[in-house]
């Protein structure tokens, strides 16, 4: 049978030795007395467990079948025997296949064999047919037949051997190289993990005991820095140049040991007692550094041809602070650097305005004396030196004020300099040196006082700088208003001291603009040394028209005298009407009727006004119309002379001279 036959072709079957008597030679199976089939089966307890598992619908039952029965048939049929009792194969066939699909029921059940045509049935054995399957070619790779190896065989791969061996020699090294290297990386890798991990735990502390130091300084800080004193403070204090830094650095000092005194009074402790006397011994070195500085600069002030100002701004103001902490520290000893400053710059002020009077004296000035005034007839024209040495000079007009005005309106606040007033030769009048003495003082009045209020306060209160100020300018102010005296004592120029009026109250004005309230005494001293004089002028003028007038004929005069006599305005009425024309322009911005000027010029009025009314009655007698006439073109003439002026004076005596005027012109 097809079972046999495939037993005998198994590649696992043992061949059977020549003399025995093997199955393999039987064409048929050894059968046995049992009906149940045909098919010889070996000592088995049942079947495999590859074939128990087998269905119908599983692709490999016929393959498990095929290889159970091959082991059957491959086994040691030499063992084999036949068991009576054997299960019928088409039994266990269809107990594995299940019932046939035609088949109704098991009584009609009906045993076959398996024929060549059972092995074309459908199931897929990997591209293999039942029967190839069955032979066993599936499953096993084909293997060449070995044949021993030659020595020429041996000796042609050697080489080939030995270089693979070589090749996995460096492999080994490389590999044993790079699992080194690996490793050394790995424990690196570790120690650096370590490292890290120690870090930011050292990170952690250092922020928590920055933090706790932050809220220890801040709280620390302040009382450390007042208990403290650096050595490079103490080295720039004793030693340093003394300078911005320097003055910085001192008021920290100052700061220090006010927080001292202060806390030592209040709580005590033995830090602020280690530190205490450090910081006398500091102060006592600050102190004497800036005694020494400050002696140095008064010092300078004293050298010829200097200029105070320069010192004052560079080495005075810079360094004001010093003489503060001095002040504090040790008041004597600065009240006696201060009057030293003090008598330094009241010699340096005096010394400099007398060169500059000396100056000024040197100008050449017209001279007015009393024979220019209204009444009298042949003025002389002189010119004379403040010195008092009278000699010929160029001819002036004492009533007309011309350019004279200009000194008012000049827009330059420079005074002349004592070279240029030393080599001028051109005549001037006594408001000229007037307004110089009195503008460069005024200029010296103005620094010298904001230099002390910026320096010496907040040590000193206002009062005693104004004090000081007064002590150094003292002796200038004297010799300023012994000028003025020397410019107006002999003068009959009332427009020339009417002038120094006006700019003396300039310069008034613009101390209070630059809120220098020192010099007001200087300032009312000058006004009441012109105000007077001017008064004193005015009633010279007064005298000469009073006695003018009580010179003229009380008698008529003859007809043919009357009749000869010309009705033009007299010399005196020219003279009055140019010199109130001077007093009405210099008084357009006066403040009213309180000026002592305003009641000398109605007397002068007056006095003139009842010349001209004697006059026309001894020029022209019982001729009315002649008189009138007169009256008429002297009062024309004063206003006409008048008119152009402004102010509320001079509207008032222009109003009073169109009455006169018109008084007169009517009747005419």
């Amino acid at each position: 049978m097809w079972l046999d036959r495939f037993a005998g072709q198994h590649p696992g079957s043992t061949p059977s030795p020549p003399n025995s008597q093997s199955r393999a030679q039987s064409p048929l199976p050894r059968r046995t007395s049992s009906a149940r089939g045909p098919y010889l089966t070996s000592q088995r307890s049942g079947i495999s467990p590859r074939g128990s598992s087998l269905s119908l619908g599983s692709n490999d039952s016929s393959s498990s079948l095929l290889a159970a029965a091959k082991r059957i048939n491959g086994s040691g049929l030499k063992q084999s025997t036949t068991v009576d009792d054997a299960p019928d194969p088409e039994t266990v066939l269809a107990r594995i296949l299940g019932p046939s699909p035609d088949r109704t029921n098991s009584e009609h059940t009906q045993t076959r064999r398996i024929t060549e045509d059972d092995l074309g049935l459908g199931f897929d054995f990997g591209g293999l047919s039942l029967r190839e399957l069955a032979r066993g070619d599936a499953g096993r790779p084909a293997t060449d037949t070995y044949r021993p190896q030659t020595v020429e065989d041996f000796e042609r791969d050697k080489a080939k051997f030995e270089e693979l061996h070589r090749s996995i020699r460096a492999c080994d090294d490389i590999l044993s190289s790079v699992e080194s290297s690996l490793t050394s990386f790995r424990n690196d890798l570790a120690a650096v993990s370590a490292d890290i991990e120690s870090l930011q735990a050292r990170s952690t502390t250092l922020n928590v005991r920055l933090e706790n130091r932050k809220a220890v300084e801040k709280v620390l800080g302040p009382i450390v820095e007042e208990l403290s004193v650096s050595p490079t403070v103490v080295s720039k204090i004793s030693e340093g140049h003394i300078d911005e830094t320097w003055v910085k650095i001192l008021a920290e000092v100052d700061k220090r040991v006010m927080a001292q005194k202060k806390n030592s009074a209040q709580t005590p402790s033995k830090a602020l007692a280690d530190v205490g006397p450090l910081l006398e011994k500091l102060v006592l070195k600050a102190i004497e550094r800036i005694r020494d500085f400050l002696v140095a600069q008064i010092k300078a002030l004293r050298s010829p041809n200097i200029n105070a100002q320069i010192i004052q701004q560079q080495n005075f103001l810079k360094f004001k602070d010093l003489f503060s902490f001095l002040h504090r520290h040790q008041p004597v000893l600065a009240g006696e650097i201060c009057q030293a400053y003090l008598n330094t710059m009241r010699w340096y002020y005096l010394n400099q305005f007398t060169r500059y009077e000396k100056a000024l004296e040197k100008l050449k000035l017209h001279v007015l004396d009393k024979n220019d005034v209204l009444g009298h007839e042949d003025s002389s024209r002189r010119t004379t030196v403040l010195s008092g040495s009278k000699i010929a000079g160029a001819p002036h007009d004492a009533f007309n004020l011309g350019r004279r005005i200009d000194v008012l309106k000049t827009a330059s606040q420079l005074a002349i300099s004592s070279y240029l007033a030393e080599e001028d030769q051109s005549t001037h009048y006594l408001e000229v040196p007037f307004r110089n003495f009195n503008l460069a003082l005024i200029d010296n009045v103005t620094a010298e006082y904001s230099f002390l209020a910026a320096f010496f306060s907040p040590s000193l209160s206002f009062a005693a700088i104004s004090r000081h100020f007064n002590y150094i300018f003292e002796p200038t102010f004297g010799l300023g208003q012994s000028l003025t005296k020397q410019l107006v004592a002999d003068t009959y120029d009332v427009l020339g001291v009417l002038l120094c009026v006006r700019l003396n109250q300039h310069l008034a004005f613009e101390l209070q603009r630059r809120r220098v309230p020192a010099a007001d005494g200087y300032i009312n001293g000058t006004a009441m040394a012109l105000w007077p004089r001017a008064q004193s002028i005015m009633d010279a003028h007064c005298d000469s028209v009073r006695a003018l007038t009580a010179a003229l004929p009380a008698r008529a005069p003859s007809a043919a005298s009357a009749k000869a006599a010309s009705a033009a305005p007299h010399v005196v009425t020219q003279r009055f009407g140019q010199l109130l024309h001077g007093i009405l322009a210099l008084s357009a911005d006066a403040g009213g009727d309180d000026e002592p000027v305003v009641a000398s010029l109605r007397r002068l009025r007056n006095e003139v006004e009842g010349f001209l009314t004697k006059a026309s009655q001894a020029s022209f007698g019982a001729d009315k119309r002649k008189r009138e006439r007169f009256l008429y073109n002297n009062y024309s003439l004063i206003l006409t002379i008048i008119s152009d002026v402004s102010g509320k004076l001079a509207l008032e005596q222009q109003e009073h001279f169109e009455v006169l005027k018109t008084t007169y012109q009517e009747a005419g």
